[in-house]
């Protein structure tokens, strides 16, 4: 692939060769160390734990970080081609990948003081530790608002009291960024968000969710009882933290249309692969039109999101507003994810239906892509809101 080219509202997607070659790295990478034991960690739900080491030792691990704070410095196209590659062959390690590079480090960079950089990014963006984000809880999913875990004020530090649900990388991240409540009557400006190191007295992790989908990431429940966090932990001003949550899940959306994209898109390969070597009725079943019509509809609109997550990297690149274009691309890919992998089952037929031929787990990765960070319905909200703004 020399090079790729792509106008799209005055946008040039002239893509450079450095980005050809971290697009070319997280290919190999995936294929070379992420599709070997893949079923395995699936059935198991086993996380992969070398695997993701050796992203961090790649620089997968904080792509946009600078290298001040131990980051790779590149941008956020760079980040979505090496996200579209590694989800083509497992989503459970993209996703392990976006909460560190999307929610976490960035985050940090953007709003933490100098000596919380040093302190937590440097080991987060160099792959050493990972982190977790904190913000769904057993009542406040899609409604971020409803926070019901407290950080009280104590002075010089906060009590933190409350459950955590579904949080990614809940049992092997060493730092939580946990959004807590401080004061109710101010609603959403009297939330604040914290750094919560692992191993501080009353943090436990909890239950470990039994998913349907990227069943090797690991999604726990944390559980805070009385847990002491010195004010210094605090991100940004007194009540900042559910415009913190805000703004950096508006960024993570981009990293999360990247993931759907490159599962619809690893579906489609596998489809087009698998078509060309089954034969019925005496010939290779791509020859048949019901199939090259499903293949020439997956192509379309993968390449169709495809622009979308391009679109919406470039703006949050050139820092531009790209709220409306980070929740359309999460939309459309999260939404061509799922129709793309069902048609890759329906292709390859019985086949498709057992686990050997990856596109059933891909069936069942894509489906989460619609729910976590803002589910449809409310990239939907998001984007009717922009058209009025």
């Amino acid at each position: 692939m020399a090079s790729a080219t792509l106008e799209l509202q005055g946008m040039n997607f002239n893509l450079s060769e450095e980005q050809l070659s971290v697009q070319e790295a997280a290919r190999d990478f995936a294929q070379n160390e992420l599709l070997p034991g893949i079923v395995e960690r699936d059935n198991e739900a086993k996380f992969p734990a070398e695997q993701v080491r050796k992203m961090g030792e790649l620089g997968f691990m904080g792509m946009m970080v600078s290298p001040e704070y131990g980051g790779s410095g590149m941008d956020t196209v760079s980040y979505v081609l090496a996200m579209e590659e590694i989800s083509k062959v497992d989503p459970s390690a993209s996703v392990i990948m976006s909460v560190n590079n999307s929610l976490v480090c960035w985050g940090l960079e953007a709003y933490g003081t100098e000596e919380q950089k040093h302190k937590y990014l440097t080991p987060l963006a160099s792959g050493q530790i990972i982190g977790a984000f904190c913000l769904s809880e057993p009542e406040a999913g899609s409604d971020a608002t409803s926070q019901a875990t407290t950080a009280e004020d104590k002075g010089d530090y906060y009590l933190v009291n409350g459950t955590k649900n579904w949080i990614t990388n809940g049992n092997s991240s060493s730092v939580a960024l946990v959004i807590a409540q401080t004061d109710r009557d101010k609603k959403h400006r009297g939330i604040n968000a914290l750094i919560v190191e692992k191993g501080t007295p009353g943090f436990t992790v909890g239950k470990k969710e039994d998913k349907m989908g990227i069943r090797a990431s690991d999604t726990h429940s944390l559980l805070f009882t009385d847990v002491k966090v010195p004010k210094e932990n605090r991100i940004g001003d007194d009540g900042f933290g559910f415009k913190f949550a805000m703004s950096t899940l508006n960024g993570g959306r981009i990293g999360i249309a990247a993931q759907a994209l490159g599962i619809a898109a690893g579906a489609y390969e596998l489809s087009l692969k698998y078509s060309q070597e089954r034969k019925a009725f005496g010939r290779q079943i791509f020859d048949h039109q019901a199939i090259q019509f499903k293949l020439a509809e997956m192509a379309t609109k993968i390449e169709a999101a495809r622009l979308l997550v391009y679109k919406a990297a470039r703006l949050k690149d050139e820092h531009k507003d790209y709220v409306q274009a980070a929740a359309m691309a999460k939309l459309f890919a999260s939404e061509v994810a799922m129709w793309a992998t069902t048609e890759a089952v329906q292709i390859h037929g019985g086949y498709g239906y057992v686990k050997e031929y990856h596109v059933e787990r891909l069936m069942r990765d894509a489906k989460i892509t619609q729910i976590y960070e803002g589910t449809s319905e409310i990239q939907k909200l998001v984007i009717a809101r922009e058209l009025i703004r």
